[in-house]
């Protein structure tokens, strides 16, 4: 199975540790950090996907459970007419983010903030987050990778200028954490609250057709 990059840091140093721990401590200290490195191959393998091919679908952009469907909660909300999905994703889900709509990345940005718990309702507003603006044939979207308690590093690989599809890898996020969705609110919901969703797989919301 591939491994996101990200986690090839974690995964060789508690490789390294183990055969220092074998080394100089014995096997009993070395299975510790060898259990470490499992937990690291877990937590940031990165499955192939049958992404979802289907007109005007918008796509979950990661494993976990929705925890808004409908209306934006928050004061952060961007500025415009929305209707916002929230996925939290627990430290067992697949933590690789994918792009929900195909089209043109017209903005990327960075907002420092705080590690509060990604569950709670303003976590979206206060948290560290960093903020993917997605043109589709002229209507916006907008993703959020939002941090939690033990999520504290944000890696987003795209750019703006960048054209996406449906389903492509452009992320990751350490350790639990939030996706934040905001779409037209013309566009029809798929999901509801605490449904289970599959990144690159789930529909979770359909456009409106023009």
């Amino acid at each position: 199975m591939r491994i996101d990059p990200a986690g090839w840091p974690f995964i060789g140093s508690s490789l390294i540790l183990a055969i220092l721990a074998a080394w100089f401590l014995g096997g009993g200290y070395a299975t510790i950090f060898l259990i470490l490195t499992c937990v690291f191959l877990f937590f940031f393998r990165d499955p192939e996907r049958p992404i979802t091919q289907a007109a005007g679908a918008v796509l979950s952009p990661a494993d976990g459970r929705v925890m808004v469907a409908g209306v934006p909660t928050g004061e952060a909300c961007p500025a415009g007419n929305w209707q916002q999905i929230s996925i939290f994703l627990s430290p067992t889900d697949v933590h690789v983010n994918r792009i929900p709509i195909g089209g043109k990345v017209t903005k990327v940005e960075y907002h420092p903030g705080r590690f509060l718990p990604a569950y709670r309702a303003d976590a979206g507003d206060l948290n560290e987050y960093t903020e993917v603006h997605v043109d589709h044939h002229g209507q916006p979207f907008v993703v959020r990778q939002i941090v939690g308690v033990l999520a504290r590093r944000i890696v987003c690989r795209i750019k703006e200028g960048d054209v996406v599809q449906a389903g492509d890898r452009f992320g990751v996020m350490k350790f639990g954490s939030r996706m934040d969705v905001f779409i037209p609110a013309s566009a029809a919901l798929a999901v509801k609250v605490n449904d289970k969703v599959v990144g690159g797989v789930t529909v979770i919301a359909r456009l409106a057709t023009p």
